[in-house]
């Protein structure tokens, strides 16, 4: 069957919600969330059984004792792998708990791995590393402040996310993997780069150039396009295909449009060079993308 696209977010009379807590259960072997994204961070941690998750299509394990970090609007499956089922406490929260808008140009780069649907850094944690540090319990404090409400439960909830992203930046800091020697900007070029990011989210299915995007950023067409690249790891035309190409992917699951009608829609003048370009992204074609998530 085909998926539908699932957003997954909260909300209280219309207004989204800051983070959702729960035990997702699997009572037999076969799939127990099915392809979805959300604006949300999420941070799994198995109680029991063993699962497998489909990641910015790439498979990977997990059991009992381990963590798995989901990048905010990154499309990820679920499926149990035993006949009697796991579980595992889900935990989603927006990005925005993780920093202010008075000090994100300070902390921007330790959280901007976790929004950028990055691949390169680390996805699941084993239980081997975490079980003798304070991660365990924080996950399950986490839940239970979210199910008992007490007074103050947010900042609770809001303070225990944030103890355990501080632990996962310093742990792959002590093991030379730092995320924020790729975020050196200073202050200022951040902010400028900030908002060719904006930019690109709101127009990537327009045909947008590099040299527009400078001057929005009061930038040379030049230095705008280095200081990309230094920033994003990428030049500015493969990270306009990289986003639309994860807007493709959205489209691709709800199984309501062609190829064609993708490509125009995402901002591909062809649809050969849509595919071109899914296939050098994702190591597929989009086709063989969509079959990978129709069971």
């Amino acid at each position: 069957m085909n998926h539908e696209l699932d957003e997954g977010v909260a909300t209280f009379d219309g207004i989204e919600q800051p983070f959702m807590v729960h035990y997702q259960y699997a009572d037999y072997i076969g799939e127990c969330t099915c392809a979805h994204l959300h604006n949300y961070i999420e941070m799994l941690f198995c109680t029991e059984g063993e699962f497998e998750i489909w990641l910015n299509s790439k498979y990977f394990r997990f059991s009992k004792g381990d963590m798995v970090v989901i990048n905010s609007r990154e499309i990820h499956r679920i499926c149990s792998l035993i006949d009697n089922g796991g579980k595992y406490i889900c935990i989603r929260f927006l990005p925005e708990m993780l920093y202010t808008s008075t000090v994100s140009i300070f902390d921007m780069k330790y959280v901007m791995p976790f929004m950028l649907n990055r691949s390169n850094h680390q996805r699941v944690f084993k239980s081997k590393e975490i079980e003798n540090t304070f991660i365990p319990y924080l996950m399950h404090e986490i839940h239970s402040e979210f199910c008992e409400k007490k007074y103050g439960y947010e900042m609770a909830v809001k303070t225990d996310i944030s103890r355990i992203f501080l632990w996962i930046v310093r742990y792959w800091h002590n093991l030379n993997m730092d995320p924020e020697n790729e975020y050196t900007l200073s202050d200022d070029l951040i902010k400028r780069m900030q908002t060719a990011l904006d930019f690109i989210s709101e127009n990537y299915s327009d045909d947008i150039k590099a040299s527009e995007v400078a001057k929005k950023c009061n930038l040379s067409y030049s230095y705008f396009s280095r200081i990309f690249k230094q920033y994003m790891k990428k030049s500015f035309t493969e990270y306009l295909n990289y986003v639309r190409i994860t807007n493709a992917e959205k489209l691709l699951i709800s199984g309501n449009y062609s190829i064609t009608e993708i490509a125009g829609l995402c901002g591909f003048t062809t649809s050969s060079y849509f595919i071109q370009q899914f296939k050098q992204f994702k190591h597929m074609s989009p086709k063989q993308f969509k079959k990978a998530l129709i069971v």
